[in-house]
């Protein structure tokens, strides 16, 4: 394969690690590739994506937001 022919990853302005242990348990937050903070809940994201002037009309949208080990309803660890 070429890496034309190589699908497409962007990069998202917004990634949202996996659940860490706490309590409650939070997850951390990293805009522009700088951890910015921790999310208990995905009002946290929200707070911290305008923080930083970013916009998230969609939290579905990979090129906006990727989710690490869950997606944005996984608050707690299994």
């Amino acid at each position: 394969m070429t890496e034309v022919a190589s699908p497409y990853m962007s990069r998202p302005r917004i990634l949202v690690l996996g659940v860490q242990p706490g309590n409650p348990p939070f997850r951390i937050v990293e805009i522009d590739g700088q951890v910015v903070g921790e999310a208990k809940t995905v009002t946290d994201v929200l707070e911290a994506a305008a923080a930083f002037g970013i916009t998230v009309h969609d939290l579905d949208d990979p090129d906006v937001v990727r989710w690490v080990g869950g997606d944005k309803f996984t608050w707690t660890r299994r």
